[in-house]
């Protein structure tokens, strides 16, 4: 079976109460059945509230593996999670951190898109799943979805296949990306090849490659 698209789920900003305060997030999102248009800055309709670490042409869409429900309910003690229970845009089923690699190419329906880095949770997504505490364990969990460049706009839908177009062939995961960045061991050397190998990663990710390597 090929890889594909589960669920599409978008929402715009609202505001939320958060430990006193008001907090904008676009981190609910609902699902759509019809198809959708994909651009550059992602999914029309879809919005993020803090576009200073969220948005933007590297983080245009958000994907999470839809393997990763069962293991997580199983975890947290319930019997079934929400569509995009952890905020993203495409549900998609027959991927993971694992066999996915920074750079990869990717097509779904009509648009075509590069995997740009591993999804880092904010304490928005705490309030999502009403634990101020989960954040810390998604990231330790390294079940942590993936971003894509777009790089051809187009519509996508439920159902449509999610297609590996060409591989990065370097085999830095998104796993081994989160491994190496906060594995807790030491990982210069892995961090200094991808520096060499992966110049388009975002400011943040190069900072993060720069302190573990050593620099």
């Amino acid at each position: 079976m090929t890889a594909a698209i589960q669920q599409i789920c978008i929402g715009k900003p609202v505001m939320v109460r958060h430990e006193g305060k008001e907090v904008s997030t676009g981190i609910f999102k609902s699902p759509r059945a019809g198809p959708v248009a994909v651009t550059k800055l992602g999914i029309i309709g879809d919005g993020q509230a803090d576009l200073s670490v969220h948005g933007g042409r590297d983080k245009a869409v958000y994907v999470y593996p839809e393997c990763h429900y069962s293991t997580w309910a199983r975890e947290l003690g319930v019997t079934a999670l929400v569509p995009s229970q952890f905020g993203e845009n495409l549900t998609v089923s027959r991927v993971a951190e694992e066999t996915v690699a920074i750079g990869d190419r990717f097509r779904f329906g009509a648009v075509v898109a590069i995997v740009s880095q591993p999804r880092l949770p904010c304490f928005k997504l705490g309030i999502r799943m009403a634990d101020k505490m989960f954040p810390q364990s998604f990231l330790k969990s390294g079940r942590l979805g993936f971003y894509l460049r777009i790089e051809k706009e187009g519509k996508t839908r439920v159902g449509d296949t999610f297609e590996l177009l060409e591989s990065a062939g370097h085999g830095i995961t998104v796993r081994k990306l989160w491994q190496i960045v906060f594995g807790g061991v030491d990982k210069a050397e892995d961090a200094q090849r991808c520096l060499d190998l992966l110049p388009y990663l975002d400011a943040g990710w190069q900072r993060r490659l720069l302190r573990v390597s050593g620099q």
